[in-house]
């Protein structure tokens, strides 16, 4: 019998980024950066709403990893939102650019980031971000 992982080193990593002043905003520079098609897609976002719903979003991806039935739903309404014909329509290709863009903005908050934690990120990540593309 396996047990579900829980990622609770993936919450204890994103509690030391939030404490320190900025992370999100840090993680919307590089990712805006990191592909052409990026910054198209914010031209008309409300960034005190986004850095919230990104906040949650995260936390709401690592529950989603770890199995929690309680996110589901929550996973959905953003994965609809983000489909092709959804308020917000994100490219599949475009989710590496947003993981590698959240793995070097934990590198630089987190101080405890190690290549096997950045690891556990990744694989917590595409678990979510895989939903989105299936359903895009």
């Amino acid at each position: 019998m396996s047990v579900q992982d829980s990622y609770d080193d993936l919450q204890q990593s994103y509690g030391r980024c939030l404490v320190r002043k900025g992370f999100i905003e840090r993680f919307y520079e590089i990712f805006m950066a990191s592909h052409p098609d990026v910054a198209p897609l914010f031209e008309r976002t409300d960034f005190q709403k986004q850095r919230l719903a990104l906040r949650r979003g995260i936390s709401v991806a690592i529950f989603h990893a770890a199995g929690s039935a309680v996110v589901r739903r929550t996973c959905e309404e953003m994965a609809d939102a983000h489909c092709r014909r959804g308020r917000t329509p994100v490219a599949p290709g475009l989710y590496p650019y947003w993981i590698n863009s959240l793995l070097l903005a934990v590198r630089e908050y987190d101080d405890q980031a190690d290549e096997a934690l950045l690891g556990r990120w990744r694989t917590a990540m595409q678990s979510v971000t895989g939903m989105f593309g299936a359903r895009y």
